[in-house]
C-alpha cells in the first residue's frame, strides 16, 4: 500500500488503476489531498473553500463501488477542483467578489461538474480567481493573494492561479479551469502544470460567460494523458448550453500514443519579432521544439500571418466586465477590484458599432489562422515570454505595460479564434521557475495538441508536476 504522502504524487490515471487493483482505496487518495490542501493554504492562498466532510463522503460512497466492482465512471474516487467561476451544487459561487452575495441554495452544477459528479469525481473544493476572472494574475477583494509554489513571493498567474497552485502541490490531479484570454493556460505556465484550453463549445459551459465566445472551460492536470481523460468526461454536450459542440467521435485518450512523426510544425519563438522573449524560456521553448524534430516532427520556422489584435480584444473583454457588473449599484461597484472597474468603466463607453469592429478583426484573425493551418498541423510558441513575476501585481514592475494582456500576447489571440491550444511545461529559468511552451491547432483538432503534448511527455521534455 503506497504511504500517504505518494498519493499527492500520483496522477489521476495511476489512482483509477489502483482503486481497480484494489491496491488502495478512494478515502485513503481523498484524505492524503485533503490534507495536503490545508498544508498548503497559508503558503500559497489556492482554496476559498475546502470541503473536507462531503469529499470525504464521495469518496466512502465511491469506494464501496469500487468494492462491487462497479464505478461508476472514468474518474470515480479521483479528488477534483473546482474554479470559483464554476457552479458547484452545496457551495457558494462567488467568482472572486465581495460584490455577490453568498445567499441562495446553490442547487445547480455547471455542466462540466455535472459530467464529473455522474462519474464518480471527489469533489474537494473551489479554488482561487480574481474576481469575475477579469485578469492574468490571480488576487481578488475577497480573497487576497494567490502565490505560485515554486516562490510565494511570485504569483501563480490568472485567472486559474488557485487550480493551477493546487494541482503543482499536490491538492487533487484534476482541476476545472477556465480561460477567456489565457486563463488556464499562464498559471499553467507559471505553475509547471498542463492545462488546455480545448476548441470554443468543446467543454459546455453555463451559465453563459457576460465575455461571450471568449470562453472556454479546460482541464488543468499533473499530465497531457490525465488532460485527455478530463476531457473524455467533461467534453460531452449540455442542453443548456446551445453553443456546444455534438459529440466525440471517439475517446481523446485513445489518440496520445501517435506521437508527432510526420506532423508539420510551425515554430514561431516571437510572432514575427512582435513579442520581446526573456532569453531563458527561449532557450527552453527552443529545445523542446528541437525535441520535437527529433521525434519525427517536420519543424519548420514560421511566423502566423497577424498583428497584435489587443486592442479588438480589449473592446470584447471590456465589453464583457461591463456587462458583469452593469446591474451593481454604488455600493456594490465601491467593492470592486480598483482595475476591474476601471475596465468596466471603459468598457460601458464602447459603442454598438465598436464591438462589432472587434468582432471583424476577430474573424479575419481566424480567416488568417485558418489558412495558416492548411500548410501546418500545430503552431508552436513560448505560452508567455516571461517567467513569474511578483506577486499582487497585475504587471511586472517597470515593464512599462498596462493591463495583463501586455504580458500575454501569445495566450489571447487563441481565444478569438477558438483555437485549441495547451501549455506545457518544458524547463526553468534561472531562478528554478516553471517556463511553457504553447501547442496550438485549428479548431476541432483537440486530439493533435494533446497527442503532440503527451510525446513531450514519453520524452521526458516535459514532465509531470512534481511537489515543488
Amino acid at each position: 500500500m503506497a504511504e500517504s504522502t505518494e498519493f499527492t504524487e500520483l496522477t489521476a490515471l495511476q489512482l483509477v488503476d489502483g482503486y481497480r487493483k484494489g491496491e488502495f482505496s478512494p478515502v485513503e487518495a481523498t484524505r492524503a489531498a485533503l490534507e495536503r490542501a490545508e498544508r498548503i493554504q497559508p503558503q500559497v492562498n489556492a482554496f476559498v473553500r475546502l470541503l473536507g466532510d462531503e469529499a470525504l463522503e464521495q469518496a466512502r460512497a465511491s469506494a464501496e463501488r469500487w468494492r462491487r466492482g462497479e464505478p461508476a465512471g472514468l474518474v470515480d474516487g479521483v479528488p477534483v477542483t473546482v474554479k470559483d467561476i464554476l457552479l458547484l451544487r452545496g457551495a457558494p459561487t462567488l467568482k472572486g467578489s465581495r460584490a455577490v452575495s453568498e445567499r441562495g441554495r446553490w442547487e445547480e452544477d455547471a455542466p462540466s461538474v455535472a459530467r464529473l459528479r455522474e462519474h464518480g469525481a471527489v469533489f474537494l473544493g473551489k479554488t482561487t480567481t480574481p474576481e469575475f476572472g477579469w485578469k492574468g494574475v490571480t488576487d481578488s477583494p475577497l480573497s487576497g493573494v494567490t502565490r505560485n509554489p515554486h516562490d510565494p513571493t511570485r504569483t501563480a498567474g490568472g485567472s486559474s492561479g488557485g487550480a493551477a497552485a493546487a494541482v503543482a502541490l499536490g491538492a487533487g490531479p484534476l482541476a476545472l479551469g477556465t480561460d477567456g484570454g489565457g486563463s488556464v493556460r499562464i498559471p499553467a505556465a507559471f505553475c509547471g502544470i498542463f492545462a488546455l484550453k480545448p476548441t470554443y463549445g468543446r467543454v459546455p459551459l453555463y451559465p453563459a460567460s457576460a465575455f461571450g465566445t471568449l470562453a472556454h472551460v479546460g482541464p488543468m492536470t499533473r499530465d497531457a494523458a490525465d488532460a485527455a481523460l478530463l476531457l473524455d468526461v467533461i467534453g460531452a454536450p449540455d442542453s443548456r448550453d446551445w453553443s456546444a459542440l455534438g459529440p466525440v467521435t471517439g475517446a481523446f485518450s485513445a489518440g496520445l500514443s501517435q506521437g508527432v512523426r510526420g506532423l508539420r510544425v510551425a515554430y514561431s519563438p516571437s510572432l514575427g519579432g512582435q513579442v520581446a522573449v526573456q532569453p531563458a524560456v527561449a532557450a527552453a521553448v527552443r529545445r523542446a521544439v528541437e525535441r520535437l524534430a527529433e521525434l519525427g516532427a517536420y519543424v519548420t520556422e514560421a511566423d502566423p500571418d497577424f498583428t497584435d489584435p489587443v486592442e479588438a480584444f480589449h473592446t470584447l473583454w471590456f465589453s464583457g466586465a461591463a456587462r458583469v457588473t452593469q446591474a451593481f449599484g454604488p455600493h456594490q461597484r465601491k467593492l470592486l477590484d480598483p482595475g476591474l472597474r476601471e475596465i468596466c468603466d471603459r468598457g460601458a463607453r464602447y459603442s454598438a458599432l465598436d464591438y462589432l469592429a472587434a468582432v471583424d478583426v476577430r474573424m479575419e484573425l481566424g480567416r488568417r489562422m485558418g489558412r495558416f493551418h492548411d500548410s501546418y498541423d500545430l503552431l508552436v510558441t513560448p505560452t508567455l515570454p516571461i517567467t513569474a513575476f511578483e506577486a499582487g501585481t497585475e504587471v511586472p514592475k517597470g515593464s512599462g505595460h498596462r493591463r495583463w494582456t501586455g504580458w500575454t500576447p501569445f495566450t489571447y489571440p487563441f481565444n478569438m479564434t477558438q483555437q485549441p491550444a495547451a501549455s506545457v511545461p518544458v524547463g526553468t529559468d534561472g531562478d528554478g521557475l516553471p517556463v511553457g511552451l504553447q501547442l496550438v491547432a485549428a479548431r476541432h483538432r483537440d486530439g493533435l495538441v494533446l497527442r503532440a503534448a503527451h510525446a513531450l511527455y514519453e520524452a521526458g521534455t516535459a514532465t509531470a508536476a512534481g511537489t515543488p
